[in-house]
């Protein structure tokens, strides 16, 4: 067994892959980490973006599509249904063996709905009818104007993982509206994941303690990530812990996605994100480098998180406000550069694909 595999054997955590792209999937890449304990998989815009624009293996088939007078955002569609495809039927066994739990293969509705209820509803339901697919979830972004159409989405029997979640507020209403279509007792197979983000949570906090510059604001870099997390975790408890005793395995219970989890700061642990962020009914989804580092080692002291752990980030976060970081700020602040950074992603793209017509 290797440390990959040991992330769900001793921790309950599911290790996924933040990757997609047709050479993973046509190379045996995508096979092999499935082999090597990977369950799951995510993508969005940005990945998207890099598979398509920096790849020949898409050319032939843009091309054909092209001709026969479809639009860029036609083409973006179909040549990334045929990925989710590909990537869902790999991971299919790894859904059957878990009974629903894991195995899944995430596609990110279009960032330009990302403040449209209705149309982010609408689409959402167009790909999960499209693509037919039980093993897919639908990707949708936690922001206000996009919560409504988690709830409806998740009442209607449809997989969603909510992403781009920067704040425990955020948090909470995501995790609300999963409990509220999932009550104990009551049937429905919908599952979900809720997208945490994590290293652009230290990017950010870590620039406005160095901006204060005081020897107890820099005594704080490093630790804001992981704080909030934990205090993330504590919901988790609090909303889904009595679904964890009496239906351990019940799609009632939501599970954290960890997000953005490879270390950007070259002075912190190639491994911060995945030491500190052990947990039960969690998952980590991780850049193929990090995967590669986890196969390799993994640290001899990592542990599940307690809840002592839990006392100590509210002891952090505390701090962390004293010295002038308004925590809801940096949320707002990374909320609104992920969906601008995801639009850019989509429109760079179809620029692209639309470059190749003729």
């Amino acid at each position: 067994m290797n440390y990959l595999q040991k992330l769900h054997e001793n921790f309950n955590q599911s290790p996924w892959v933040d990757n997609l792209s047709r050479e993973l999937i046509s190379s045996g890449k995508l096979q092999d980490y499935i082999d090597s304990g990977v369950r799951g998989l995510t993508s969005n815009p940005t990945i998207l973006e890099n598979a398509i624009t920096k790849s020949t293996a898409y050319d032939e088939q843009i091309s054909q599509l092209m001709s026969e007078g479809l639009t860029a955002e036609q083409v973006y569609w179909k040549i990334v249904e045929d990925d989710i495809r590909a990537a869902a039927a790999l991971l299919k066994p790894v859904w059957d063996a878990s009974g629903g739990i894991d195995g899944f293969v995430s596609l990110e509705v279009s960032p330009e709905l990302s403040d449209d209820a209705m149309a982010t509803t609408t689409q959402a339901k167009l790909l999960w009818k499209t693509l037919n697919i039980p093993n897919l979830m639908i990707k949708v972004p936690a922001t206000d104007g996009s919560v409504p159409a988690i709830h409806e989405l998740l009442e209607n029997g449809i997989n969603v993982n909510v992403t781009l979640i920067f704040s425990l507020g955020h948090y909470r209403q995501v995790a609300e509206a999963h409990r509220a279509t999932h009550r104990l007792g009551h049937i429905n197979n919908a599952r979900s994941v809720a997208s945490f983000f994590i290293s652009r949570v230290d990017n950010e906090v870590d620039a406005r303690l160095e901006a204060v510059g005081t020897e107890k604001a820099l005594n704080l870099r490093g630790q804001a990530a992981i704080a909030q997390a934990h205090m993330a975790y504590s919901i988790f408890l609090d909303q889904f812990g009595d679904a964890a005793v009496l239906e351990p395995n019940s799609s009632a219970i939501q599970r954290i996605l960890w997000a953005s989890t490879s270390t950007k700061n070259p002075s912190y642990d190639d491994l911060l994100y995945v030491k500190y962020l052990l947990a039960p009914y969690t998952v980590n989804t991780l850049p193929e480098p990090t995967i590669a580092k986890i196969i390799d080692h993994l640290p001899e002291d990592a542990r599940s998180l307690s809840l002592e752990d839990i006392v100590h980030a509210q002891s952090i976060l505390r701090q962390i406000a004293e010295v002038g970081v308004d925590m809801d700020d940096v949320a707002k602040t990374l909320e609104n550069e992920g969906v601008q950074k995801f639009k850019a992603s989509f429109t760079s793209l179809l620029a692209a694909i639309e470059s190749k017509r003729g």
